[in-house]
């Protein structure tokens, strides 16, 4: 399904993205669901893939985990199904995440997957990441408030909630329409019939995140082994005192680590690629040689990219994964981190280097790109 966005991307950008919600009224014509709940609920089965159960009965709440293994005890209200990263399992709910690449690739996360049944919901709650909520079958009532500090509250283990809030949106979405919430809006939705919600989600990562992340790649790479050094200490009237120039000397030290560009540039491109979630990776069998690939390129077979595979360029260096592709050509780097489907043409002379065919040989086998029937 090829999926047509009504929408005027430079003024959405300019006067919504992280600054204000919208309903985007039938951002979707004619919006045709790409999965099914029965689909849904198949999905929730499986131990790869990430799902969890809502619901919520006489004031108490209830969460549970899946795989699940069956649904038949559920009653007709006040539950939903959620699966995360169904873009990685469904091909045609993949295609749901393509609209929206005007927003760079490093910045989207997963699509989830909603399916509730009347007054099924997971209650009014704050999110930390942008979120695009697609209405599919059914009809579903949302309601955001202003980004004001708010107490949270957690009426389960699993959930984080806020308490009551003025609505500054308080709509019915029908099939095709759009929901944007930037973070830190809080907002409740919950369900009039039967419907499936479809999130589109956006990385937001945090200091904390970033800070952990950049010091396992130090650790692992033994960076920064040097160490602080005073030849010239001060005296100074209290021994038990640190100087401020001492203090200085210190953190300079650590920023220096990040300031080097090509450990941080690497580090980031290999932070950003890894996946959140299990990816569907089938490694072919038996696995393809080199000249295999070769031939089956120059015929004008195409090779399509796995969902969910996060391949981006950082400065001059291609990530695919969590892995550094380290290779001088720049236009086929950018081929294979901008088109989700490609032929060997648009590697050019990449394709004739023994290097690049052996690590793009390798990608195949791990099941990162796959030759289409």
């Amino acid at each position: 399904m090829d999926y047509q966005l009504n929408l005027d991307w430079p003024s959405f950008m300019a006067n919504y993205w992280q600054k204000r919600p919208v309903v985007i009224k039938q951002g979707f014509t004619d919006f045709i669901d790409p999965i099914s709940p029965d689909e849904l609920a198949g999905l929730a089965m499986e131990n790869e893939v990430d799902s969890r159960l809502v619901s919520h009965d006489e004031g108490q709440w209830h969460v549970s985990h899946g795989p699940f293994d069956s649904f038949d005890h559920l009653g007709e209200h006040n539950w939903s199904l959620l699966v995360q990263a169904v873009d990685h399992w469904h091909d045609a709910s993949a295609a749901l995440m393509r609209p929206f690449r005007h927003i760079p690739d490093w910045r989207t996360d997963d699509l989830m997957i909603s399916f509730s049944v009347p007054g099924g919901g997971v209650g009014p709650h704050i999110d930390q990441y942008d979120v695009f909520i697609i209405q599919g079958t059914g009809q579903r009532r949302w309601r955001v408030g202003e980004k004001i500090p708010m107490k949270q509250h957690c009426p389960h283990p699993d959930l984080l909630q806020v308490g009551p809030f003025e609505p500054i949106i308080d709509e019915l979405m029908v099939p095709g329409d759009i929901l944007y919430i930037p973070p830190g809006f809080p907002h409740e939705g919950y369900s009039l019939e039967n419907a499936l919600n479809y999130s589109v989600g956006f990385r937001s990562p945090n200091g904390r995140e970033l800070v952990s992340g950049f010091a396992d790649y130090v650790l692992a790479r033994e960076l920064g082994s040097y160490r602080y050094s005073d030849p010239d200490i001060p005296e100074r009237e209290h021994p038990a005192t640190v100087l401020p120039q001492e203090l200085d000397a210190l953190q300079k030290m650590m920023l220096e680590l990040v300031q080097q560009p090509e450990h941080f540039q690497r580090w980031f491109g290999e932070f950003i690629t890894q996946s959140r979630h299990e990816l569907d990776i089938a490694p072919p069998e038996p696995p393809y040689q080199p000249g295999e690939v070769y031939e089956l390129l120059q015929q004008g077979a195409a090779l399509r990219r796995l969902n969910g595979l996060r391949v981006l360029c950082v400065a001059e260096q291609c990530f695919v994964n969590g892995e550094c592709l380290d290779t001088p050509h720049r236009s086929a780097a950018l081929a294979l981190s901008e088109q989700l489907t490609f032929e060997g043409s648009v590697l050019g002379e990449a394709l004739e280097d023994p290097s690049f065919l052996a690590k793009l040989t390798v990608f195949i086998n791990s099941g990162y790109w796959y030759f289409m029937d």
